[in-house]
């Protein structure tokens, strides 16, 4: 059996699995932070800070104004529940699902794939990997400038990373180190599993490939709600083969559903259980890496928008802006933000605003809703809008009224 899907229903599944389904708590805690987390299997980290850096984001677009510090806590904190390791792009996960990426690791040291680069360093470098791990095993978790190898220093700035950097940034694709904790200026500290994992997770056993892959599917099919092939394989960065195969199986046990969805050019699946709701009323700015649109063509697809990180264009050829969040209104994507935060001015600066087709006569209003709420989540006391894009104008009204 197919299961027929309607695209507005398929947008809607979507909405949901990945936490817009419901209203924001009152006063978001600790725990609200977890299980946002456990909803979305993981987030994308993200050093960026023109406005915030972009891990911090998928939680106040789902939870409000949430104590920073909570996820902060959570990841490097003395007793930290999420671990940071390669799961979509550099992510922060639960613990739970390091068992499950160790394949992927296993990857890493043998070079296989996107991995050569890693292994051939290890390789060619025995003897500062040796001092790298002895140093970390002796002396406790270190960031790269603190070891004392004898290693060559890079040219500074962004990727001229020293060879010490290489080496414990080997060490972590290869699953030899992990982060420990995270420094001001988001400087990361290695330290080996032993010395920063729980107990339960060290000693769990080590699935094989296959079940670890399906467990990863069945974790991304779970917070995209509804999916094709591509999507769910882009969520934990999987190969199109494997991620074939393991499908094909879960469809097999029962644990997918194929779907069909209007417009959609692919089979769809579905995690069986999953909820169909008849209506979300979401409002939420999304940041560039956000789950729910961090997939550029599953994106299109769901809301009938082309959305493009334009960090990296030229500013003369920028079309919306340098960092740009949509805004989420109900369902629909109805407008582009792009944001900064002026912490000299105490001020959320809006740079540019335009409107998506799908925007109405509330946008305006509810958006700036939102940017007073992100303002003051960000400890900043003003919106300040450019004069740019189609909607600033009636944005500036709404602010002031």
């Amino acid at each position: 059996m197919v299961e027929k899907l309607s695209a507005a229903t398929a947008r809607r599944m979507a909405l949901a699995a990945q936490g817009f389904g419901k209203a924001r708590p009152a006063a978001p805690g600790r725990r609200h932070v977890l299980s946002t987390i456990e909803t979305l299997g993981l987030i994308q980290i993200d050093s960026v800070n023109v406005l915030s850096r972009s891990h911090y984001l998928p939680l106040f677009s789902r939870l409000g104004d949430y104590p920073r510090a909570h996820l902060e806590d959570l990841a490097w904190g003395r007793k930290p529940i999420l671990a940071e390791y390669w799961g979509h792009e550099a992510s922060l996960m639960p613990h739970d699902l390091h068992p499950l990426l160790r394949w992927r690791m296993a990857d890493a040291r043998a070079g296989v794939g996107v991995w050569k680069g890693v292994a051939r360093f290890l390789d060619s470098h025995p003897d500062l990997i040796a001092k790298a791990l002895g140093e970390i095993r002796q002396r406790g978790p270190l960031s790269a400038g603190e070891l004392d190898i004898g290693a060559k220093k890079g040219p500074g700035g962004w990727w001229g990373w020293s060879e010490a950097k290489r080496a414990v940034e080997c060490l972590f694709w290869a699953g030899e180190l992990t982060t420990a904790t995270r420094r001001t200026g988001f400087e990361r500290v290695y330290g080996t599993p032993e010395q920063v994992l729980p107990a339960p997770v060290l000693n769990t056993p080590t699935p094989s490939r296959e079940d670890a892959q399906r467990a990863l599917i069945a974790r991304a099919a779970r917070a995209t709600g509804v999916a094709s092939e591509r999507d769910l394989r882009d969520y934990f960065r999987m190969g199109p083969a494997e991620s074939r195969a393991r499908i094909a199986e879960l469809v097999e046990d029962g644990g997918l559903i194929p779907a069909q969805v209007e417009g959609w050019d692919q089979t769809a699946y579905v995690a069986a259980g999953t909820a169909r709701p008849r209506r979300i009323e979401a409002r939420a700015l999304l940041s560039p890496f956000d789950n729910l649109i961090w997939f550029r063509e599953r994106t299109e697809r769901l809301f009938n928008a082309r959305i493009r990180l334009e960090i990296y264009t030229p500013a003369h050829l920028r079309t919306h802006g340098y960092y740009v969040l949509p805004f989420l209104q109900g369902e629909t994507l109805t407008a582009r933000v792009d944001l900064k935060a002026d912490r000299k001015a105490g001020a959320l600066r809006v740079q540019a605003t335009h409107a998506e087709p799908s925007a109405d006569d509330q946008t305006a209003w509810a958006l700036a809703q939102e940017l007073q709420l992100m303002a003051r989540w960000l400890g900043l006391t003003d919106v300040v809008v450019v004069e740019k894009g189609d909607l600033s104008g009636r944005l500036s009204e709404a602010l002031r009224s």
